[in-house]
């Protein structure tokens, strides 16, 4: 068996769901009747779609997943884990303005967990190019998160 992270962090912002969430929706945010989750004016929010399968395959691993945001839209963005039934999988959530560093530091303290053991998947290349000198394993997300994106960035991780 191929050596696995202790954690996976993820992005939120263009990597578990395709959008802003503090400029393209508008919370608060809720589901219909029909299922769909909504934002106030009515607009349908959709994750990427394999991204619950992504976190399901991770959590069957026993894998740790965080999540690491620089929205300032905080309450959205939690909102939104909640609708989308995702924060039964993430053991650490930072979702706040600021150095996605300053993210990595706190999942640090709070998980035990060395950096070395982790794994980040961002959209953003400067976040990667920022956690990646502390250690951890960066796999930048070229348009959604998907189960070839994690097959790819655990292969990298086994190898490093």
């Amino acid at each position: 068996m191929a050596r696995l992270p202790q954690l996976a962090v993820f992005d939120l912002d263009y990597t578990l769901w395709p959008f802003w969430v503090d400029t393209h929706v508008e919370p608060p945010f809720h589901k219909s009747r029909d299922g769909s989750v909504r934002d106030s004016n009515e607009k349908i929010i959709r994750l990427c779609p394999e991204v619950p399968n992504v976190l399901e395959h991770l959590h069957g691993l026993g894998v740790s997943i965080a999540a690491a945001s620089r929205t300032s839209e905080i309450q959205g963005a939690n909102q939104l884990l909640e609708l989308f039934n995702l924060t039964q999988y993430f053991a650490h959530k930072e979702i706040y303005p600021g150095c996605k560093v300053t993210h990595f530091e706190r999942l640090q303290q709070k998980s035990g967990i060395p950096y070395s053991e982790m794994i980040f998947f961002d959209d953003e290349k400067r976040n990667i190019i920022d956690v990646s000198k502390l250690g951890v394993t960066c796999i930048h997300v070229q348009s959604e998160m998907s189960l070839h994106t994690l097959t790819k960035g655990l292969e990298t991780f086994a190898k490093s």
